[in-house]
């Protein structure tokens, strides 16, 4: 697989085999991971592989904080605290797709949440991966960190595995820190679920759309 396919056919996905996921296999993806770049080669990159019962522990912890109301607090602010255009549109469209290939209509509020309450079970994926920066690094370690993470998702495809990158952990970095023994001052940037794709689920076979180059691009010739 190339470069330019692995791009096309990545996806996040959301529904997975259940089929365990190898160790060796998750080490040749981090092997390879690690040499995606990084400013002045800091490699500020720290990840947790959570799987069997420590998963189901933390899961658990982190699903009956959401059921109980516990909104949590993440360790820095991902989207922005107004929405303008086109990024408005495009985050309601990409909503609408998504409930669209699950059958859940607007007004379902009942399986809307339970949908959003998978997300802390990884989307019952067989592993998940969590992702930590020492909170001393600044805003360029959040860009190495971006490369590094599609590194993973690429090299994952290419072991014949799925994954769904997912921010949803980061509204519970204390409980994540704590039940896996991180220290508080450190940053949970996100979580990755990965595994094996189930093909055969709708909530897989949607895409969302991607703008075209001449929407972001500027030539100065």
């Amino acid at each position: 697989m190339n470069v330019t396919d692995a791009l096309r056919l990545r996806k996040s996905v959301r529904v997975f085999l259940d089929k365990a996921v190898e160790e060796e296999k998750i080490e040749a993806i981090l092997s390879a991971a690690r040499h995606a770049p990084s400013g002045a080669n800091t490699q500020p990159w720290q990840v947790a592989v959570v799987a069997g019962e420590s998963k189901q522990k933390l899961q658990s912890r982190l699903e009956s904080a959401f059921r109980n109301g516990d909104k949590g607090k993440a360790d820095y602010v991902y989207y922005p605290e107004q929405w303008i255009e086109p990024y408005k549109s495009r985050r309601i469209d990409c909503g609408m797709q998504l409930y669209a290939a699950l059958n859940i209509a607007r007004e379902d509020k009942q399986r809307r949440l339970e949908q959003w309450v998978a997300n802390y079970r990884a989307f019952d994926a067989p592993v998940l991966l969590l992702f930590f920066l020492d909170k001393r690094m600044q805003t360029g370690s959040f860009m190495d960190y971006g490369m590094f993470l599609q590194s993973i998702m690429l090299v994952a495809l290419e072991q014949g595995m799925a994954t769904c990158p997912q921010a949803a952990f980061a509204d519970y970095a204390e409980i994540v820190k704590s039940t896996l023994g991180y220290p508080e001052d450190s940053v949970l940037l996100c979580g990755m679920s990965l595994g094996y794709e189930d093909r055969s689920a709708p909530v897989n076979n949607y895409r969302t759309p991607r703008a075209d180059v001449d929407t972001f691009t500027r030539y100065f010739k």
